[in-house]
């Protein structure tokens, strides 16, 4: 097991991670989730050991090794800039993990030729990665990675330069073959949809600290608060501002609907109420709905969905309708919300009432 203890680290007087404690399980995959700049990467180099936390401690299975250099862990590491030897072909830059701690050349042999199978490499084994396209130099590396046998592997931001058949393909595989391995596997990310695909825990990180962490489902669906609501959300999440007053929330504007039975026991006062643009509808849904009206600002359209960006009570929401959607800008619609789907947060962000969110959120 990984475990940190109130690990912080200072930099020039900044704070780049704040008082964070995780314990990651061995054979577990853990996502890292957040915006550029919230602290992942410098996250995993103290998990790593490449850097040394201003306080703190970081544990392997009750050990300290806070001051241990990354040199004497197992730790392999796979970066978004892939690292290979450039004097070494394929075959030999997957090898020399294994090379190094002396296994034998059947040994080798078979490992190399599994992952190359794995990670489609198997035609290019005896270039050298300067004769390769940047997403078989990214899968050279991970195929070094596999073979390692690494206690830790830390993937940060691995498949983003891999087309995207290959990067789901290896996003429904690496849980799984990392899983067998009884590594502990930390996966950083800034997309939200690729956690959930991963699946295991995720810790959401924001301005280096560790929001909320637990299995990647839980965190999504019931977010403790309004920070870690956002960051698990993309398109963003749609927001307001209201105040609730008994069974109604008041806009601004002096309209209103009415407070979700999950969310009834709300001390009334100003919160914000939240939801993911996929929950709201241009078509009236079975059940509870809530007809609203707002006015088209621009509208993405992606493949078979369509983001229409609204307009509504002052401030941006965007809805993810399914077909294309042609509104002109200026236009005003109607549309639709459940209220089974919002999520209300007080006036300190912290969450009031999730429970309630669908299982198919």
């Amino acid at each position: 097991m990984l475990e940190l203890r109130n690990v912080s680290t200072l930099v020039s007087g900044r704070t780049h991670i704040d008082d964070v404690s995780l314990k990651l399980e061995r054979g577990s995959l853990n996502v890292l989730l957040g915006p550029t700049l919230s602290g992942k990467t410098s996250l995993m180099r103290l998990m790593a050991g490449l850097d040394r936390p201003t306080s703190g401690q970081v544990l392997v299975d009750g050990k300290d090794v806070t001051g241990v250099p990354v040199q004497k862990r197992n730790v392999a590491m796979v970066y978004q800039q892939f690292i290979n030897y450039p004097a070494m072909t394929v075959y030999e830059n997957i090898a020399s993990p294994l090379r190094v701690v002396g296994k034998s050349r059947t040994e080798v042999d078979k490992a190399v030729q599994e992952a190359a199978e794995l990670l489609k490499l198997a035609p290019y084994l005896e270039r050298t990665p300067l004769n390769l396209s940047g997403g078989q130099q990214q899968r050279t590396a991970l195929a070094r990675a596999i073979v390692k046998g690494a206690e830790l592997v830390l993937l940060d931001e691995p498949l983003a330069n891999l087309d995207y058949k290959l990067r789901e393909e290896l996003r429904a595989e690496l849980p799984r073959i990392f899983a067998a391995t009884g590594a502990v596997f930390v996966y950083a990310t800034t997309e939200p949809s690729e956690a959930l695909l991963l699946g295991g825990n995720t810790a959401t990180l924001s301005e280096g600290r560790v929001t909320q962490f637990g299995r990647t489902v839980d965190v999504f669906r019931r977010p403790r608060d309004l920070v870690t609501a956002r960051t698990f959300a993309d398109p963003p999440l749609n927001t307001l501002a209201v105040r609730k007053a008994g069974d109604r929330f008041l806009i601004e504007n002096g309209t209103g609907f009415p407070v979700p039975r999950h969310a009834q026991g709300a001390v009334d006062g100003p919160c914000t109420i939240a939801f993911q643009p996929h929950h709201l509808s241009l078509v009236q849904p079975a059940g509870e709905a809530i007809a609203l009206n707002g006015t088209v600002s621009i509208v993405e359209i992606a493949g078979s969905e369509s983001f229409v960006h609204l307009d509504f009570a002052g401030t941006r929401w965007v809805m993810l309708a399914h077909g294309i959607r042609q509104f002109k800008p200026g236009e005003v619609i109607e549309f639709w919300l459940e209220p089974r789907h919002v999520m209300v947060f007080d006036g300190a962000g912290q969450a009031v009432s999730t429970a309630a969110v669908a299982e198919d959120a």
